[in-house]
């Protein structure tokens, strides 16, 4: 069994019309078994879950589990939404199709006040799906709740039998000490901020759930391993790498940006949908262009599909 486990954060695919395109799951799985990741997050922040209708998330949900069936990918589902019945069916099902755990953030437009309220909210999640480990989701950058990540995480660890731990999507390294530490604490971090995963793991952290593990993997396995060899720059340097890669795609819009680079490596996963904003073709020109210096980080070559080109199956 691998040290650590590095968990995609898999884009949503759409067709031409901006529908659910099921079958391009296929290909998404290729390219990740491919990159010899541990497991796949459908409809997290990556997967603009919260743009998803409920009936769309329960397909998708259980095209992952069936794609990823026979292969060595766990499939955490995402459940998190903003109307606690809609969360509460998308366990359910999840527990029903196999899925390996589920993860929620919590409601981003009426939210919770506090830690008592996001308690009694995850309860409900995991008695809806006892036989699975529930993760905390912590992204106060998008979700606009913050509060003390360590005395909810050892408050759920005391409370919720089946509380499998927390994705940490947050740059606050103190605070991700202190829950590494906390004596109280009994559950896993998964680290979402891939361009400081080194730190990360100095801590002590052994797994992460990010978006760039989609379509350069490797670079982090490359990374991790010559850390435990102790060649410290080489590390240093394939996280630098890292970072440039995210800082080059932001300004296009991440997600964006990121979708067409899906289709540049062979697994088209459409564009994004509303009220994110889809590259043109000149855009995506741009984009390319901006991602050639940075092919061999990638594990397919890059070849350029036109940003107008349609979603199709095989």
């Amino acid at each position: 069994m691998s040290k650590y486990r590095l968990i995609a954060a898999v884009h949503t695919p759409f067709d031409a019309e901006g529908e659910f395109h099921s079958v391009a799951v296929e290909r998404q799985v290729e390219l990740l078994l491919e990159q010899n990741v541990a497991g796949v997050f459908p409809g997290g922040t990556t997967g603009e879950s919260l743009s998803l209708s409920l009936g769309e998330r329960l397909a998708l949900g259980k095209q992952w589990v069936d794609v990823a069936s026979g292969t060595d990918l766990e499939v955490i589902l995402h459940v998190g939404a903003n109307a606690l019945p809609d969360a509460v069916t998308l366990a359910e099902q999840a527990g029903q199709i196999g899925a390996s755990g589920i993860a929620a953030m919590p409601p981003t437009y009426f939210r919770p006040d506090g830690i008592d309220m996001i308690l009694a909210d995850l309860k409900r999640l995991s008695a809806a799906a006892p036989e699975l480990l529930l993760y905390y989701y912590d992204i106060p950058s998008m979700t606009g709740v913050a509060v003390d990540t360590v005395e909810l995480v050892e408050r759920a660890s005391e409370e919720i039998p089946q509380f499998g731990g927390i994705k940490f999507s947050r740059p606050d390294l103190p605070v991700l000490q202190r829950v590494l530490n906390s004596p109280k604490f009994s559950g896993e971090v998964f680290f979402g901020s891939d361009e400081m995963f080194l730190s990360a793991w100095m801590f002590g952290v052994r797994g992460a759930v990010g978006s760039t593990y989609n379509f350069m993997a490797p670079v982090y396995h490359r990374m991790l391993d010559a850390f435990e060899a102790g060649n410290l720059e080489d590390a240093r340097q394939l996280q630098l790498q890292s970072a440039k890669l995210v800082a080059a795609l932001i300004p296009f819009g991440f997600l964006s940006a990121s979708k067409l680079l899906m289709r540049y490596l062979g697994a088209d996963c459409g564009q994004v949908r509303s009220p994110l904003r889809a590259l043109d073709e000149r855009r995506s020109r741009e984009l390319f262009e901006v991602l050639e210096p940075f092919a061999d980080l990638f594990p397919r070559k890059l070849e350029y599909v036109s940003a107008d080109a349609v979603a199709t199956s095989r």
